[in-house]
């Protein structure tokens, strides 16, 4: 193997070292054990070796043990190089500001259509014992591996093109080592997930290192079975505020119609009592006037009586035979009763008085009286 001590992308140092076989296989044993990988170009590691120095072959280093748990704590370091970055572009929580939809049934799955834990996933959503329907499309992605990153964020793009017809987007994928993860804690894919349109759900199906995948994502779940379980409990939560406001509403209804019916008997009692109060009045009234027509009939009709007498005395006065009685006369012209008519010269005049008749004409008309021919 070759060593090398990098500043940066520039190499300090390189130098040739061996291993042999029979230390190669117990090491590497250990190493993978430990670090859930094995030993390949571009790890990090600490290494106790041996210093060599041959007359023909020069300088050489034989390694005799390494340290796994530096190599583990350089990728932790990794690690918070990348949370650092993402905390310093402002994009760390920014898919965990999204509100999560209220009834999300329309789901982006990103998984391999393969992997065992894609298939808990699907079984969990279609067997619940709510009979809840979800609307799952999946878009197919590498979960491990160099090109699981890319491979997931392309289909992250493809979600994007279509994003109107989805709530949300899960990643899953089955368990597995350490290794495995490695693409889970990318910036690139970070960043995606971070600044995603829609909420992101991870259950990558680990249970006690969270990825960066998981730390920029809305919400983290630790198996896809979780995450089944997660949408499942939502809808059923949402279906248990709905039985309540309608319970509610029931209970509300029922008071107010109580009231309701209360208020109307009262009304009808009221109307009740006082229908018979005014029948009962009317019926006294009718008493007393019955009374007093059978007690007093011979005043009430001597009253009525006097008044009829009354109005013939004033109609008889008023009668033309009794004016003329008193003296008066009567003048008609033209055969009516001279009142505020123009008169002129000719007009015949006919002037009644208590028992004749006098014929006249007019032969002048001037300012202080009329001359008048008999």
């Amino acid at each position: 193997m070759e060593l090398v001590e990098k500043e940066g992308e520039i190499v300090k140092a390189k130098t040739k070292a061996n291993i042999w076989s029979y230390t190669y296989r117990n090491l590497s044993g250990w190493f993978e054990s430990i670090t859930k990988q094995s030993l390949q170009p571009g790890l990090k590691i600490l290494a106790q070796v041996e210093v060599n120095f041959h007359e023909l072959y020069g300088f050489s280093l034989t390694v005799k043990d390494i340290d796994p748990n530096f190599t583990l704590g350089e990728r932790a370091r990794k690690k918070q190089e990348v949370i650092a970055q993402l905390e310093a572009d402002g994009v760390l929580d920014m898919n965990q500001g999204i509100p999560l939809p209220l009834v999300p049934q329309n789901i982006a799955v990103i998984s391999s259509e393969t992997a065992a834990g894609y298939g808990d996933f699907m079984d969990q959503l279609n067997n619940n014992k709510h009979h809840y329907k979800f609307n799952v499309k999946l878009f197919k992605a590498l979960m491990q591996g160099e090109k699981a990153k890319d491979s997931i964020i392309d289909a992250m793009h493809q979600i994007n093109e279509t994003i109107e017809k989805f709530e949300m987007v899960v990643i899953i994928r089955g368990g597995g080592g350490q290794v495995d993860l490695d693409c889970f804690d990318t910036y690139d894919l970070a960043t995606h997930i971070a600044q995603f349109p829609i909420p992101v759900i991870t259950g990558i199906g680990h249970e006690r290192d969270e990825t960066i995948a998981d730390l920029v994502a809305h919400t983290k779940l630790k198996t896809p079975t979780a995450v089944a379980e997660f949408l499942i409990n939502g809808l059923e939560n949402f279906e248990g505020k709905l039985d309540e406001f309608f319970n509610n509403i029931w209970h509300y209804s029922n008071e107010y119609l109580s009231a309701q019916n209360y208020s109307l008997e009262h009304l009808k009692n009221q109307l009740v009592y006082g229908t018979k109060q005014s029948l009962l009045n009317a019926n006294n009234t009718i008493r007393y006037l019955t009374e007093k027509l059978r007690t007093n009939p011979n005043t009430f009709l001597n009253k009525e009586h006097a008044k009829i007498e009354l109005l013939e005395k004033s109609i008889a006065l008023l009668n033309p035979i009794n004016v003329l009685k008193r003296g008066y006369s009567i003048t008609r012209v033209n055969g009516k009763v001279v009142q505020k008519q123009k008169l002129k010269k000719g007009d015949l005049l006919e002037t009644e008085i208590l028992g004749s008749f006098i014929e006249s004409s007019i032969e002048k008309l001037g300012e202080k009286g009329i001359g008048i021919r008999d």
